[in-house]
């Protein structure tokens, strides 16, 4: 089939070389402009330099525009396969191909439509995480399922770990949902609307560590925000630090959530959970900080005494 592909970051490459190791024709390649949103410079592999090694032509765009349509109608596409496409792509686009478009994102729809699927399912405790190629209609992340793949979650896997797991499913589900399409199959899997949830993108503020949250959820928060992701952070004697490393204390604690507390192993334990009070909460236990000027040392070196607090604002 000829295929037009839109597509941006690590996400889009992957699909794109996919599609130029299929047999399928990618005949133009729609991607966005570099941008400097911290997010977006993550997994930054350029769609564009890799359309450009293969002699495929290129067209940067933030959103479809007048010229964009005429250059689809040109190009004839008898198929469009978005991927990371980050703005609405509207019904004269994603209608125009003969069999529509067909659209790769990485979360086990309907559940985790939107932006950064990855994080918000391993913060929320999710036992696996995969990608969906789905028919792409009116509402975001909402058509026919064509082909679904997951991969677990383990109990100390980063959103590093998932990212790498992940990704490599995008060439399998993206041919393979291609193929059927090619074969002639038109009756795909119905979404469960009832099922799905939409989140929005990350900023900064999603990283402020909130101390009412329970040890168990904070314990995902950091791995959640690994490297290279902005960290976790919270504040210190009216200092922002960053949590690196933790893990949830074997002890119960109790008293007012984010008490600097007490030493357990290699951790420094901090108060957490609403109902700390009781004592019959875990606490988060840090292993590893980065202070303000970006030195990286041991919890146990950085917290020289006991009692304080960490608070989610200086």
């Amino acid at each position: 089939m000829r295929v037009v592909m839109f597509g941006y970051q690590t996400w889009g490459h992957r699909t794109l070389q996919a599609l130029l190791d299929s047999e399928h024709d990618v005949v133009l390649v729609v991607t966005h402009p570099k941008s400097d949103h911290v997010y977006e410079k993550i997994w930054s592999d350029s769609v564009a330099d890799l359309a450009e090694e293969h002699g495929v032509p290129v067209l940067l765009r933030n959103r479809p525009d007048d010229e964009l349509l005429t250059r689809l109608k040109e190009a004839a596409p008898d198929i469009i396969v978005a991927n990371n496409w980050r703005t609405w792509l509207p019904p004269r686009v994603f209608n125009l191909p003969r069999h529509g478009t067909l659209n790769v994102h990485d979360s086990l729809l309907p559940k985790y439509a939107g932006f950064s699927p990855l994080i918000w399912a391993l913060i929320n405790g999710e036992t696996e995480v995969g990608v969906t190629a789905h028919m792409m209609n009116d509402e975001l992340d909402a058509g026919d399922i064509v082909r679904q793949e997951a991969v677990p979650v383990g109990p100390k896997d980063t959103a590093t770990d998932l990212f790498h797991r992940t990704v490599d499913l995008i060439a399998p589900v993206t041919v393979g949902a291609l193929d059927l399409i090619a074969s002639g199959q038109r009756e795909f899997v119905r979404q469960d609307r009832s099922q799905a949830s939409f989140f929005h993108k990350r900023s900064v503020e999603d990283s402020r560590i909130d101390w009412t949250w329970s040890a168990q959820e904070l314990d995902r928060l950091v791995r959640a925000q690994s490297e290279p992701y902005p960290s976790a952070f919270t504040f210190h004697r009216g200092r922002r630090i960053e949590i690196l490393a933790a893990f949830v204390s074997e002890g119960r604690y109790g008293g007012t959530p984010g008490r600097v507390f007490y030493r357990e192993g290699d951790g420094v334990v901090i108060v957490a959970g609403a109902e700390a009070r009781y004592g019959r909460s875990h606490g988060l236990a840090i292993t590893r900080v980065r202070t303000e000027d970006g030195r990286e040392l041991p919890a146990a070196e950085y917290f020289t005494s006991m009692g304080g607090y960490l608070t989610a604002r200086p």
